[in-house]
């Protein structure tokens, strides 16, 4: 067997489909894609979440009901007033402490939120994943500090941070 006699075996390729080559060929007249019709024109099949014009499957989804938006944050909630209630002037508190005091769920992994329901009277140093606006003033009011250990994505920038120095972002530095 020499080189030029070297070929691929018989099954080893398809020839390629000839449509529209007249009726002999099998697949003449139409092509196969059938009589008349969105699919029988040229570029005429659309993309899957296209249904016929009307509202695409796709963005209904979200009204419909049992339907859960994968990137929804969860999370638990303590309230101002437990705060004053149950810890000392003066206190520390973050998500251990509030686990250990079973303030929260143990096995819990959703981050937790303070909430501005009941009053303070008590100073608290308080580190946790979310604090409303609400709940910061009234600790704040009452002397205590609020950090939240989560960064938010578009945070506004408030008066006091103008007042420190800070540039706006419209503002070059």
């Amino acid at each position: 067997m020499k080189v030029h006699e070297l070929q691929p075996n018989k099954s080893a390729r398809k020839d390629k489909r000839r449509v529209g080559r007249g009726m002999g060929s099998g697949r003449g007249k139409t092509s196969g894609k059938g009589t008349k019709g969105q699919q029988a024109r040229s570029g005429g099949a659309k993309k899957a979440p296209f249904i016929g014009g009307s509202f695409p499957l796709t963005r209904t989804m979200p009204y419909k009901p049992g339907f859960k938006p994968p990137f929804r944050v969860e999370y638990q909630v303590i309230k101002v007033g437990t705060l004053n209630e149950r810890f000392d002037d003066g206190a520390t508190v973050d998500v251990e402490i509030l686990k250990t005091m079973g303030l929260i769920k143990r096995g819990e992994k959703s981050p937790i939120k303070l909430l501005s329901d009941g009053d303070v009277t008590k100073r608290f140093t308080v580190s946790l994943h979310r604090a409303s606006a609400q709940a910061r003033a009234k600790i704040e009011a009452a002397g205590g500090t609020v950090t939240e250990l989560t960064p938010r994505k578009n945070r506004d920038i408030t008066d006091a941070d103008t007042a420190a120095g800070d540039p706006s972002p419209n503002q070059e530095a």
